[in-house]
């Protein structure tokens, strides 16, 4: 096999396995149901499972929402109990015009989410 596919075929399973490990970061940590994780991406839920065993990986948006709802599940996991995560982003948000936050996420809507979190990051006291 001639060096270049080589290095192609290994750069791709290691980007595979990158994402497949941002899944399931999300899923473990976050307690995320391949539905939630859909609809954060805006994949289908047998494309998250497929993530999830590594036999495909996300492109070009999908991975773009994947990372960042793994961003988002990272800092949640510092400031609530684990558990709550899910609830925390299928729910109805006031700050975010009573949008979820997963929906919020899945249009793109990175920067409104992270700037939610980071008030519980650190917040005031009166």
């Amino acid at each position: 096999m001639p060096i270049r596919a080589l290095v192609s075929s290994y750069t791709t399973a290691v980007e595979t396995m990158v994402y497949a490990d941002e899944a399931r970061y999300v899923r473990k940590v976050g307690h995320l149901s391949d539905r939630d994780i859909a609809r954060a991406t805006g994949a289908g839920v047998s494309t998250v499972g497929a993530w999830l065993r590594r036999t495909r990986e996300p492109g070009g948006q999908r991975a773009e929402r994947l990372v960042e709802l793994s961003a988002i599940v990272e800092r949640l996991a510092r400031v609530v109990e684990a558990e709550y995560i899910p609830v925390w982003l299928n729910k109805p948000v006031p700050a975010l015009g009573d949008d979820k936050p997963l929906e919020v996420l899945s249009e793109g809507g990175y920067r409104r989410v992270a700037r939610l979190v980071s008030e519980l990051e650190a917040p005031t006291f009166a």
